[in-house]
């Protein structure tokens, strides 16, 4: 029987970001360094197949540093821990290495700098998020105002508005925080923002090549994690740039045949915490049903690369 044909449209960049290629790496090192069991505070990255790789490797994942025996190593995830984590650890002499994104850690910095300065922080990100709690948990209780969506800007109530600065979430919809943003300078005008936006390249760079595969396609499949901030972001921003059918996988089993019956062209791409493995495994499931042809659609180049901790490349 001949099979229908189908064209994959991936888009380029997609995956691994590099704090999520650097998470694993520290992990991968611990566990080299030091031998199984390294216990890590939180998944690394948001991932079920990464997790369970390191997991069959030794690693152990726990929420809370409560759970980890102090004479074993414990790895704080690349979403950045609140400061009083790492300060318990010291207390309970722990060695404990810290795989927090380096451009989280930067909005961490950022944090400490405005508050030193005197000025109340406003966080844009999702309560209950491991990145928003770690960025809020730099700070002391009641110094960063938190906000979500647009609506919220008019509820908060900061002790001075002339003394404001905002911070964010580094794995937003770019388009969706320019619109909170606008609020936020609209009611706060002295308001201060960063030199640099806090939205990560990576975050940025997906969600563009999102909007740029959108007009092409029937329907969009983004490869990640239902816990995985910016793989969710993809799927919405795929919405919004007009696709009709956007759907979040974890793997290739879940996808609803169904729902493609008739369609013609399709959009792949992977959140940041996402392997290759899982994006070749998605277009081997399509190749076993229809007639593909695969076309890359790139809008950017990524070469950053963070180093790792100088603990884990000094020997045992």
């Amino acid at each position: 029987m001949d099979r229908p044909d189908l064209t994959l449209y991936l888009a380029a960049p997609r995956g691994f970001c590099a704090g999520v290629d650097r998470a694993i790496k520290i992990v991968e090192m611990a566990l080299e360094k030091w031998g199984a069991p390294v216990f890590v505070r939180h998944e690394i990255v948001h991932n079920k197949f990464v997790v369970d790789g390191l997991r069959a490797k030794g690693a152990v994942f726990v929420e809370e540093l409560d759970e980890c025996p102090g004479d074993r190593p414990v790895i704080f995830s690349a979403h950045g821990v609140p400061k009083a984590v790492p300060a318990e650890a010291e207390r309970r002499a722990m060695t404990f290495v810290d795989a927090t994104c380096p451009l989280v850690s930067k909005v961490h910095i950022e944090a400490e700098r405005h508050h030193q300065n005197g000025l109340q922080m406003v966080m844009i990100g999702h309560a209950g998020h491991p990145e928003t709690l770690g960025t809020m948990g730099q700070l002391p209780e009641g110094e960063v105002l938190l906000v979500e969506t647009v609506a919220d800007v008019a509820t908060i109530a900061p002790r001075n508005p002339a003394k404001l600065a905002f911070i964010t979430q580094t794995t937003l919809s770019v388009d969706d925080t320019a619109d909170i943003v606008a609020a936020l300078k609209t009611r706060f005008p002295s308001i201060v923002g960063p030199h640099k936006e806090d939205i990560c390249y990576a975050t940025t760079n997906r969600q563009e090549a999102v909007k740029a595969v959108a007009p092409k396609i029937d329907a969009l499949l983004v490869i990640g994690a239902p816990n995985s901030s910016n793989s969710k972001r993809l799927v919405e921003v795929g919405r919004a740039a007009g696709c009709a059918y956007a759907q979040l996988v974890q793997r290739a089993t879940d996808i609803d045949w169904r729902a493609l019956e008739g369609i013609r062209a399709v959009g792949v791409t992977a959140g940041a915490s996402a392997p290759e493995v899982l994006v070749n495994e998605v277009i081997d499931a399509f190749r076993a049903r229809f007639d593909v042809t695969v076309e890359l659609v790139e809008t950017a180049q990524e070469n950053i690369e963070f180093k790792v901790p100088r603990v884990l490349r000094e020997p045992a």
